[in-house]
C-alpha cells in the first residue's frame, strides 16, 4: 500500500512541476515580448518618424495579395497586437500566426530587395 501511495505522490509532484514550469515559461515569454515592445517604442526618435514608418509599412502591406498572412501582418505590425492575441482573434494557433508572419515577412523582404529599396 505504501508503494502505491509513493508512486501516486510522485506522479502528482511531476504534474505540479510541469504546470509550474509552463506558467513560468509563459510569464517569461510575455515579459520578453513586453520588453521588446518597450524597446521598439524608445527606438523611435519622433512622432514623425514613427508615422512615416507606419505609413511605409501600411503601403508595403497593401502590396500583398489578400490572404490570412496579410491580415496577420497588419494586426501584428499596424495594430500592435501579440501573436497570441492575433491567434485568438482569428481562431488559429499561435504557431500558425508565427508561420504566416515568417512567410509574409520573407515575401516583403523579397519585394523590397527586388525593387532596390535597400541598394
Amino acid at each position: 500500500m505504501n508503494l502505491v501511495n509513493d508512486t501516486l505522490i510522485e506522479q502528482y509532484r511531476r504534474k505540479i512541476y510541469r504546470i509550474a514550469w509552463k506558467i513560468q515559461y509563459k510569464a517569461k515569454v510575455q515579459r520578453n515580448h513586453e520588453r521588446l515592445s518597450e524597446d521598439n517604442n524608445f527606438q523611435t526618435t519622433s512622432f514623425t518618424e514613427h508615422s512615416d514608418n507606419t505609413l511605409f509599412m501600411s503601403q508595403l502591406i497593401e502590396t500583398l495579395p489578400p490572404n490570412l498572412g496579410k491580415l496577420v501582418i497588419q494586426k501584428i505590425y499596424i495594430e500592435d497586437k501579440t501573436e497570441v492575441q492575433v491567434a485568438k482573434e482569428l481562431h488559429i494557433t499561435q504557431q500558425a500566426v508565427s508561420k504566416w508572419k515568417r512567410k509574409i515577412l520573407n515575401q516583403l523582404y523579397q519585394t523590397l530587395t527586388s525593387n532596390n529599396y535597400y541598394t
